[in-house]
């Protein structure tokens, strides 16, 4: 999946544009809606806290850096006490401790802070922009671009983001 990113001007057209993308068979949940504090969205797919924040990111890291401790920790372990029989059980262990102990810490860090994505849109956004993310499959993207770059031109194509999960 990859993220589009498009600044629109207006609700009005950010109505139209979700209605565009809905029937050009793009999944509702996959169609977020960003704007200015206390903005009513009406029934706009609002972006939710996965958007708005470096939850995903920081799990990820911090489950890989903690993986890659724990394990250099059982590692050590094991050079130090040799002589246990369960080794690669212990280095595993220890891995996976790491993994799951980085994950919960870093991702607690992440949830607390803004998507460092999206604060270069945090001006347009504060002057009444809307933010639409739209998630698509990578054979998709050309077409849906060009269809909301066609249809309407006044939005803004802010770029894509190439690596997004294929869950939230």
């Amino acid at each position: 999946m990859k993220r589009i990113y498009f600044l629109i001007p207006t609700i009005e057209m950010t109505k139209t544009i979700v209605d565009d993308l809905l029937l050009a068979r793009v999944n509702e949940g996959n169609i977020h809606v960003l704007a200015k504090r206390n903005t009513s969205l009406g029934n706009l797919p609002a972006a939710n806290f996965l958007q708005k924040s470096d939850f995903i990111p920081a799990l990820e890291q911090g489950m890989l850096v903690g993986g890659m401790v724990g394990m250099l920790f059982g590692l050590a372990a094991v050079l130090i006490f040799g002589s246990l029989k369960l080794n690669g059980v212990m280095i595993l262990v220890s891995a996976l401790f790491g993994a799951g102990f980085g994950a919960w810490v870093s991702s607690m860090v992440g949830s607390s802070i803004g998507s460092r994505r999206l604060k270069q849109f945090a001006q347009a956004i504060e002057n009444g922009d809307f933010l639409m993310m739209v998630d698509v499959p990578s054979q998709r993207v050309e077409g849906v671009e060009q269809m909301i770059k066609d249809k309407h031109p006044r939005a803004h194509y802010e770029g894509l983001e190439p690596n997004m999960q294929a869950f939230p």
